[in-house]
Protein backbone atom coordinates (compact mmCIF):
# COMPACT_ATOMS: atom_id res chain seq x y z
CA UNK A 1 0.00 0.00 0.00
CA UNK A 2 2.69 2.50 0.95
CA UNK A 3 4.82 1.69 -2.08
CA UNK A 4 1.82 2.40 -4.33
CA UNK A 5 1.23 5.62 -2.43
CA UNK A 6 4.80 6.69 -3.01
CA UNK A 7 4.44 5.95 -6.73
CA UNK A 8 1.27 8.02 -6.81
CA UNK A 9 3.10 10.91 -5.17
CA UNK A 10 5.80 10.94 -7.79
CA UNK A 11 3.76 10.08 -10.90
CA UNK A 12 2.30 13.52 -11.56
CA UNK A 13 4.39 16.46 -12.77
CA UNK A 14 4.52 19.35 -10.31
CA UNK A 15 2.44 22.40 -11.31
CA UNK A 16 3.68 25.94 -10.96
CA UNK A 17 3.23 27.09 -7.38
CA UNK A 18 0.35 29.52 -7.03
CA UNK A 19 -1.26 28.80 -10.40
CA UNK A 20 -5.00 28.32 -9.72
CA UNK A 21 -5.51 26.65 -13.09
CA UNK A 22 -2.79 24.04 -12.64
CA UNK A 23 -3.94 20.46 -12.45
CA UNK A 24 -2.41 17.24 -11.20
CA UNK A 25 -1.30 14.37 -13.38
CA UNK A 26 -4.87 13.15 -13.92
CA UNK A 27 -6.50 16.55 -14.35
CA UNK A 28 -7.66 16.73 -10.74
CA UNK A 29 -8.90 20.17 -9.71
CA UNK A 30 -6.43 22.06 -7.54
CA UNK A 31 -7.09 22.66 -3.84
CA UNK A 32 -6.68 26.40 -3.26
CA UNK A 33 -4.32 27.03 -0.36
CA UNK A 34 -3.83 30.05 1.90
CA UNK A 35 -0.66 30.38 3.97
CA UNK A 36 -1.31 32.70 6.90
CA UNK A 37 1.86 34.18 8.36
CA UNK A 38 3.87 33.45 5.22
CA UNK A 39 6.62 35.93 6.12
CA UNK A 40 7.96 33.68 8.91
CA UNK A 41 10.14 30.60 8.64
CA UNK A 42 7.36 28.01 8.90
CA UNK A 43 5.22 29.86 6.35
CA UNK A 44 8.17 30.11 3.97
CA UNK A 45 8.86 26.42 4.41
CA UNK A 46 5.25 25.56 3.53
CA UNK A 47 5.59 27.52 0.29
CA UNK A 48 8.92 25.83 -0.49
CA UNK A 49 7.44 22.37 0.01
CA UNK A 50 4.33 23.15 -2.03
CA UNK A 51 6.55 23.84 -5.04
CA UNK A 52 6.63 20.04 -5.50
CA UNK A 53 2.95 19.40 -4.79
CA UNK A 54 0.79 18.27 -7.72
CA UNK A 55 -2.61 19.04 -6.18
CA UNK A 56 -2.26 22.16 -4.01
CA UNK A 57 -2.15 25.66 -5.47
CA UNK A 58 -1.11 28.67 -3.34
CA UNK A 59 -3.69 31.43 -3.92
CA UNK A 60 -3.24 33.53 -0.76
CA UNK A 61 -0.19 34.56 1.28
CA UNK A 62 -0.56 36.82 4.31
CA UNK A 63 2.03 38.82 6.20
CA UNK A 64 0.86 41.79 8.19
CA UNK A 65 4.15 43.72 8.21
CA UNK A 66 5.16 42.66 4.69
CA UNK A 67 1.81 43.20 2.95
CA UNK A 68 2.11 44.44 -0.62
CA UNK A 69 5.49 42.83 -1.25
CA UNK A 70 6.26 40.07 -3.69
CA UNK A 71 7.12 36.85 -1.89
CA UNK A 72 10.64 36.76 -3.34
CA UNK A 73 11.29 40.21 -1.86
CA UNK A 74 10.83 38.67 1.59
CA UNK A 75 12.52 35.35 0.74
CA UNK A 76 14.90 35.92 -2.20
CA UNK A 77 15.85 32.24 -2.40
CA UNK A 78 12.31 31.50 -3.64
CA UNK A 79 12.47 33.82 -6.65
CA UNK A 80 12.12 30.62 -8.72
CA UNK A 81 8.76 29.80 -7.09
CA UNK A 82 6.84 31.52 -9.88
CA UNK A 83 3.28 32.81 -9.78
CA UNK A 84 3.19 33.01 -5.98
CA UNK A 85 0.79 35.84 -5.06
CA UNK A 86 1.80 39.02 -3.29
CA UNK A 87 1.55 39.13 0.46
CA UNK A 88 -1.64 40.71 1.81
CA UNK A 89 -3.07 41.49 5.22
CA UNK A 90 -5.36 38.86 6.71
CA UNK A 91 -8.26 41.31 6.74
CA UNK A 92 -8.01 41.70 2.96
CA UNK A 93 -8.33 37.99 2.12
CA UNK A 94 -11.27 36.84 0.01
CA UNK A 95 -12.02 33.52 1.67
CA UNK A 96 -14.21 32.43 -1.24
CA UNK A 97 -10.92 31.80 -3.07
CA UNK A 98 -9.61 29.44 -0.39
CA UNK A 99 -10.32 25.75 0.26
CA UNK A 100 -7.71 25.10 2.96
CA UNK A 101 -5.24 27.05 5.05
CA UNK A 102 -1.91 26.57 6.77
CA UNK A 103 -1.90 28.89 9.77
CA UNK A 104 1.69 29.86 10.62
CA UNK A 105 0.91 32.73 12.99
CA UNK A 106 2.36 33.16 16.51
CA UNK A 107 0.44 31.70 19.43
CA UNK A 108 -2.42 33.79 20.82
CA UNK A 109 -3.01 35.45 17.44
CA UNK A 110 -4.49 32.37 15.80
CA UNK A 111 -7.60 31.62 17.86
CA UNK A 112 -9.86 34.50 16.86
CA UNK A 113 -8.76 34.37 13.21
CA UNK A 114 -9.54 30.67 12.86
CA UNK A 115 -12.83 31.03 14.72
CA UNK A 116 -13.90 33.62 12.14
CA UNK A 117 -13.09 31.55 9.05
CA UNK A 118 -15.87 30.10 6.89
CA UNK A 119 -16.67 26.54 7.93
CA UNK A 120 -15.75 25.05 4.54
CA UNK A 121 -12.06 25.85 5.02
CA UNK A 122 -9.88 23.03 6.31
CA UNK A 123 -7.05 24.20 8.55
CA UNK A 124 -3.71 22.92 9.78
CA UNK A 125 -2.56 25.24 12.56
CA UNK A 126 1.17 25.35 13.23
CA UNK A 127 0.89 27.51 16.36
CA UNK A 128 0.46 26.15 19.86
CA UNK A 129 -3.08 27.50 20.19
CA UNK A 130 -5.00 24.24 19.72
CA UNK A 131 -2.53 21.58 20.88
CA UNK A 132 -3.56 21.47 24.54
CA UNK A 133 -7.02 20.01 25.10
CA UNK A 134 -7.42 21.69 28.48
CA UNK A 135 -7.89 25.43 27.95
CA UNK A 136 -6.93 26.09 31.58
CA UNK A 137 -3.58 24.41 30.96
CA UNK A 138 -3.16 26.60 27.90
CA UNK A 139 -3.85 29.73 29.97
CA UNK A 140 -1.31 28.64 32.60
CA UNK A 141 1.53 28.04 30.16
CA UNK A 142 0.81 30.67 27.51
CA UNK A 143 -0.16 33.56 29.74
CA UNK A 144 -3.71 34.27 28.63
CA UNK A 145 -7.20 32.81 28.42
CA UNK A 146 -8.04 30.76 25.33
CA UNK A 147 -10.25 32.84 23.03
CA UNK A 148 -11.84 29.98 21.07
CA UNK A 149 -12.66 27.20 23.56
CA UNK A 150 -15.45 25.75 21.40
CA UNK A 151 -13.13 25.46 18.44
CA UNK A 152 -10.55 23.80 20.69
CA UNK A 153 -13.02 20.92 21.21
CA UNK A 154 -13.01 20.32 17.46
CA UNK A 155 -9.23 20.31 17.03
CA UNK A 156 -7.42 17.02 16.38
CA UNK A 157 -3.80 16.64 17.47
CA UNK A 158 -1.67 16.08 14.40
CA UNK A 159 1.26 13.80 15.17
CA UNK A 160 0.65 11.96 11.94
CA UNK A 161 2.14 8.53 12.59
CA UNK A 162 0.38 8.25 15.97
CA UNK A 163 -3.02 9.76 15.14
CA UNK A 164 -3.52 9.17 11.43
CA UNK A 165 -7.14 7.97 11.44
CA UNK A 166 -8.45 10.88 13.51
CA UNK A 167 -6.52 13.40 11.41
CA UNK A 168 -8.03 12.09 8.17
CA UNK A 169 -11.53 13.06 9.29
CA UNK A 170 -10.66 16.43 10.83
CA UNK A 171 -11.42 19.99 9.72
CA UNK A 172 -8.93 21.58 12.16
CA UNK A 173 -5.60 19.91 12.89
CA UNK A 174 -3.32 21.17 15.65
CA UNK A 175 0.15 20.55 14.26
CA UNK A 176 2.54 19.36 17.00
CA UNK A 177 5.49 21.33 18.29
CA UNK A 178 8.99 20.39 17.18
CA UNK A 179 10.23 19.11 20.54
CA UNK A 180 7.01 17.15 21.24
CA UNK A 181 7.31 15.46 17.85
CA UNK A 182 10.89 14.33 18.48
CA UNK A 183 10.02 13.11 21.98
CA UNK A 184 6.70 11.37 21.37
CA UNK A 185 7.77 9.41 18.30
CA UNK A 186 10.18 7.24 20.33
CA UNK A 187 8.44 7.29 23.73
CA UNK A 188 4.71 6.89 23.04
CA UNK A 189 4.88 3.38 21.50
CA UNK A 190 7.14 2.13 24.31
CA UNK A 191 4.87 3.52 27.03
CA UNK A 192 1.79 2.09 25.32
CA UNK A 193 3.40 -1.37 25.30
CA UNK A 194 4.68 -1.11 28.88
CA UNK A 195 8.29 -1.58 27.84
CA UNK A 196 9.50 1.45 29.79
CA UNK A 197 8.38 3.02 33.05
CA UNK A 198 6.60 6.35 33.17
CA UNK A 199 8.73 7.50 36.10
CA UNK A 200 12.07 9.32 35.87
CA UNK A 201 11.97 10.16 32.16
CA UNK A 202 14.69 12.72 31.42
CA UNK A 203 14.78 14.56 28.08
CA UNK A 204 17.83 16.55 26.98
CA UNK A 205 17.01 18.36 23.73
CA UNK A 206 18.78 20.67 21.29
CA UNK A 207 17.43 22.91 18.54
CA UNK A 208 18.78 25.10 15.78
CA UNK A 209 18.16 28.85 15.98
CA UNK A 210 15.37 28.85 13.38
CA UNK A 211 13.13 27.38 16.06
CA UNK A 212 13.04 30.82 17.68
CA UNK A 213 11.45 32.38 14.60
CA UNK A 214 12.48 35.22 12.30
CA UNK A 215 11.92 38.23 14.57
CA UNK A 216 15.04 40.24 15.41
CA UNK A 217 16.02 39.62 19.03
CA UNK A 218 19.32 40.29 20.77
CA UNK A 219 19.57 36.76 22.15
CA UNK A 220 19.61 35.38 18.60
CA UNK A 221 22.22 37.66 17.03
CA UNK A 222 25.23 35.90 15.50
CA UNK A 223 27.61 37.09 18.22
CA UNK A 224 25.22 35.87 20.92
CA UNK A 225 24.77 32.41 19.37
CA UNK A 226 27.98 31.45 17.55
CA UNK A 227 30.70 29.35 19.20
CA UNK A 228 28.56 28.30 22.13
CA UNK A 229 25.33 26.75 23.36
CA UNK A 230 22.93 27.41 26.18
CA UNK A 231 19.94 25.93 27.94
CA UNK A 232 16.72 27.93 27.98
CA UNK A 233 13.19 27.57 29.35
CA UNK A 234 14.62 25.41 32.12
CA UNK A 235 11.73 23.60 33.90
CA UNK A 236 9.20 25.97 32.26
CA UNK A 237 9.41 25.46 28.49
CA UNK A 238 5.98 25.72 26.90
CA UNK A 239 6.31 22.38 25.12
CA UNK A 240 6.36 20.52 28.45
CA UNK A 241 2.56 20.26 28.89
CA UNK A 242 2.20 19.12 25.27
CA UNK A 243 4.78 16.38 25.79
CA UNK A 244 3.18 15.31 29.06
CA UNK A 245 -0.30 15.31 27.51
CA UNK A 246 0.83 12.84 24.84
CA UNK A 247 2.75 10.59 27.21
CA UNK A 248 -0.14 10.60 29.70
CA UNK A 249 -2.51 9.50 26.93
CA UNK A 250 -0.14 6.64 26.11
CA UNK A 251 -0.11 5.34 29.68
CA UNK A 252 -3.58 6.27 30.87
CA UNK A 253 -2.28 8.00 33.99
CA UNK A 254 -0.35 11.18 34.65
CA UNK A 255 3.24 11.38 33.38
CA UNK A 256 5.69 14.09 34.43
CA UNK A 257 9.06 14.50 32.76
CA UNK A 258 12.29 16.42 33.24
CA UNK A 259 12.82 18.38 30.03
CA UNK A 260 15.60 20.83 29.24
CA UNK A 261 16.01 22.35 25.76
CA UNK A 262 19.21 23.91 24.44
CA UNK A 263 19.87 26.46 21.70
CA UNK A 264 22.58 25.36 19.27
CA UNK A 265 24.64 27.45 16.83
CA UNK A 266 23.16 26.07 13.60
CA UNK A 267 20.16 27.11 11.52
CA UNK A 268 18.00 24.01 11.50
CA UNK A 269 17.92 20.60 13.12
CA UNK A 270 16.75 19.08 16.39
CA UNK A 271 17.88 16.21 18.61
CA UNK A 272 16.06 14.86 21.64
CA UNK A 273 17.92 12.43 23.90
CA UNK A 274 15.47 10.55 26.12
CA UNK A 275 16.74 8.67 29.18
CA UNK A 276 14.30 6.02 30.41
CA UNK A 277 13.89 3.20 32.91
CA UNK A 278 13.27 -0.24 31.44
CA UNK A 279 10.35 -2.37 32.60
CA UNK A 280 11.40 -5.51 34.47
CA UNK A 281 13.07 -8.03 32.21
CA UNK A 282 13.26 -5.69 29.20
CA UNK A 283 16.40 -4.65 27.31
CA UNK A 284 17.40 -1.91 24.89
CA UNK A 285 17.15 -4.51 22.13
CA UNK A 286 13.50 -5.06 23.06
CA UNK A 287 12.84 -1.33 22.71
CA UNK A 288 14.53 -1.18 19.32
CA UNK A 289 12.58 -4.20 18.08
CA UNK A 290 9.29 -2.72 19.27
CA UNK A 291 9.94 0.63 17.59
CA UNK A 292 11.09 -1.07 14.39
CA UNK A 293 7.84 -3.05 14.30
CA UNK A 294 5.74 0.02 15.11
CA UNK A 295 7.23 2.08 12.30
CA UNK A 296 7.72 -0.71 9.78
CA UNK A 297 6.39 0.56 6.47
CA UNK A 298 6.28 4.18 7.60
CA UNK A 299 7.71 6.53 5.02
CA UNK A 300 9.12 9.18 7.34
CA UNK A 301 10.12 7.47 10.60
CA UNK A 302 13.15 5.20 10.49
CA UNK A 303 14.60 3.17 13.37
CA UNK A 304 18.34 2.78 12.86
CA UNK A 305 20.28 -0.48 13.25
CA UNK A 306 21.94 -1.26 16.56
CA UNK A 307 24.94 0.97 17.24
CA UNK A 308 24.11 3.59 14.57
CA UNK A 309 23.82 7.12 15.98
CA UNK A 310 21.31 9.57 14.44
CA UNK A 311 22.76 12.90 13.23
CA UNK A 312 20.77 16.07 12.64
CA UNK A 313 22.70 16.62 9.38
CA UNK A 314 21.17 13.40 8.05
CA UNK A 315 17.62 14.82 8.08
CA UNK A 316 18.34 18.43 7.09
CA UNK A 317 15.67 19.80 4.76
CA UNK A 318 13.65 16.57 4.87
CA UNK A 319 10.52 15.28 6.58
CA UNK A 320 12.29 12.26 8.03
CA UNK A 321 12.79 11.31 11.68
CA UNK A 322 15.62 8.96 12.66
CA UNK A 323 15.56 7.05 15.95
CA UNK A 324 18.44 5.26 17.66
CA UNK A 325 18.20 3.05 20.75
CA UNK A 326 21.12 2.41 23.11
CA UNK A 327 21.76 0.53 26.33
CA UNK A 328 22.75 2.85 29.17
CA UNK A 329 25.81 1.97 31.24
CA UNK A 330 23.50 2.21 34.29
CA UNK A 331 21.69 -1.14 34.57
CA UNK A 332 17.97 -1.01 33.85
CA UNK A 333 18.11 2.15 31.77
CA UNK A 334 18.18 2.95 28.05
CA UNK A 335 18.82 6.01 25.86
CA UNK A 336 16.66 6.92 22.89
CA UNK A 337 17.86 9.51 20.38
CA UNK A 338 15.53 11.10 17.83
CA UNK A 339 16.56 13.67 15.23
CA UNK A 340 14.36 15.75 12.93
CA UNK A 341 14.56 18.97 10.95
CA UNK A 342 12.68 21.34 13.25
CA UNK A 343 11.25 23.28 10.29
CA UNK A 344 10.10 20.23 8.32
CA UNK A 345 9.02 17.19 10.37
CA UNK A 346 8.95 19.55 13.36
CA UNK A 347 6.65 22.03 11.63
CA UNK A 348 5.81 22.62 7.95
CA UNK A 349 6.53 19.13 6.59
CA UNK A 350 4.32 17.43 9.15
CA UNK A 351 1.71 20.13 8.47
CA UNK A 352 1.75 19.13 4.80
CA UNK A 353 1.46 15.46 5.79
CA UNK A 354 -1.66 16.37 7.72
CA UNK A 355 -3.09 18.61 5.00
CA UNK A 356 -2.68 15.75 2.54
CA UNK A 357 -4.58 13.43 4.87
CA UNK A 358 -7.53 15.74 5.48
CA UNK A 359 -7.84 16.24 1.73
CA UNK A 360 -7.83 12.51 0.99
CA UNK A 361 -4.37 12.43 -0.60
CA UNK A 362 -1.42 10.11 0.10
CA UNK A 363 0.35 11.77 3.02
CA UNK A 364 3.74 11.55 1.30
CA UNK A 365 2.63 13.82 -1.56
CA UNK A 366 5.16 16.61 -2.11
CA UNK A 367 7.35 15.44 0.76
CA UNK A 368 9.76 12.86 -0.61
CA UNK A 369 12.76 15.18 -0.75
CA UNK A 370 15.85 13.48 0.64
CA UNK A 371 18.03 15.17 3.23
CA UNK A 372 20.58 17.77 2.09
CA UNK A 373 24.14 16.65 2.79
CA UNK A 374 26.78 17.91 3.17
Amino acid sequence: GRSRARQACCAAPSPTVGSPTATGGEGVKQTRIAVLGASGYTGEEVVRLLALHPSFSVTVLTGETQAGKEFHEVFPHLVTATDVPRLVKTGDVNWDDVDAAFCCLPHATTQEILASLPSHIKVVDLSADFRLRNVDTYAEWYGGAHKAPELQKEAVYGLTELNRDAIAGARLVANPGCYPTSVQLPLVPLLEQGLILKEDIVIDAKSGVSGAGRSVKQAFLYTEIAEGMNAYGVSRHRHMPEIEQGLTDAVGSEVRVSFTPHLMPFSRGMESDCYVKLADGKTADDLRDALAKKYEGETFVKVLPKGQIPHTRHVRGSNYALIGVFEDRIPGRAILICVIDNLVKGASGQALQNMNLINGLPEETGLLQQAMFP
